[in-house]
């Protein structure tokens, strides 16, 4: 009877354990990784989990995960050049199948650090890598994971995904030219307000008010996905408002000097040789009649 109540009170403790584990997110063991994922997700101590990180990636334990973990909570620390330089000097280290989330990370790292030359030459090599049937190899989803959850990534999500990064990066270089060039082809693969609010906002700079106007329109009358969103719909007012305020303004030569409004000739302009290449026929079609897109603009 004893050995039935102990046995009893140990298979009890075991699955109290597993649940204090999933619970939590925080794996089983007792690695440096799972030193780290305790000091960062119990004890709530983002210093102590990078030491245990660096731990893990020198005596090669996980190091995949290790390593984008610790780029992560380099980030919420206001660390993200050393999590950038971080992850350059060890992503050798890492398998095949890690290098895309390493390269998302990087992406949200470059715009925190300001570096938009960088995450936009990140971003093309990543959409020519989808144009070319390399970054989904040849199937139409992928598994990707967030806040510990997995979840399937179509190649139209990723793409509006990717562009929608673009547009923005080229925006605070103040190429809304190229700006606008990306929304439009991001809206023609997956539409949502938020990429209208942020294409009328180039149309705005351009001093293009009126074309701005049916954008916001769309946001209003909830003719877009997440139109709904209070945030959302907050800048589509706010930006009715700059463009009400601009209305009597006109766009004149010095203005369009300034804009800087120059087209991206080595993305923007080269999909043109893109979509001549051998993957026109059997590749995404999101690529194609950026060319002809090119040449209204700038007539």
């Amino acid at each position: 009877m004893k050995n039935d109540n102990t046995n009893s009170a140990r298979s009890n403790l075991v699955k109290d354990n597993e649940l204090f584990h999933v619970i939590h997110k925080v794996p089983c063991g007792d690695t440096p990784y799972v030193k780290a994922k305790h000091a960062q997700l119990i004890e709530k101590n983002p210093e102590m989990a990078i030491v245990w990180f660096w731990k893990a990636i020198n005596t090669g334990d996980r190091v995949d995960s290790a390593l984008k973990d610790m780029a992560v909570v380099m980030k919420q620390l206001d660390r993200s050049e050393e999590a950038i330089e971080a992850i350059k000097s060890f992503r050798p280290r890492c398998s095949k199948n890690s290098q895309d989330s390493l390269d998302n990370v990087l992406i949200d790292l470059y715009k925190k650090c300001g570096r938009m030359e960088e995450q936009v030459e990140l971003l093309k090599r990543k959409l020519r890598q989808i144009y070319q049937g390399e970054a989904f190899n040849g199937k139409p989803t992928k598994t990707a994971r967030s806040h510990g959850k997995k979840f399937q990534v179509t190649v139209q999500q990723e793409i509006a995904r990717l562009l929608g990064n673009l547009g923005w990066a080229y925006m605070q270089q103040a190429k809304y030219l190229s700006a606008e060039a990306v929304y439009r082809k991001a809206q023609m693969v997956e539409p949502d307000a938020n990429k209208s609010c942020n294409l009328a906002m180039c149309l705005i700079k351009q001093g293009r008010f009126e074309e701005a106007r049916p954008l916001l329109d769309d946001v209003f009358t909830s003719r877009v996905l997440g139109a709904d969103d209070c945030r959302t719909r907050q800048r589509a007012d706010e930006l009715l408002s700059e463009l009400e305020a601009s209305l009597p303004r006109r766009l004149d030569a010095e203005m369009q000097d300034v804009l800087g409004n120059i087209l991206d000739d080595d993305f923007v302009l080269g999909l043109e040789e893109m979509t001549a290449s051998n993957y026109r026929s059997k590749r995404l079609p999101i690529f194609e009649q950026i060319s002809s897109f090119r040449n209204q603009l700038v007539c």
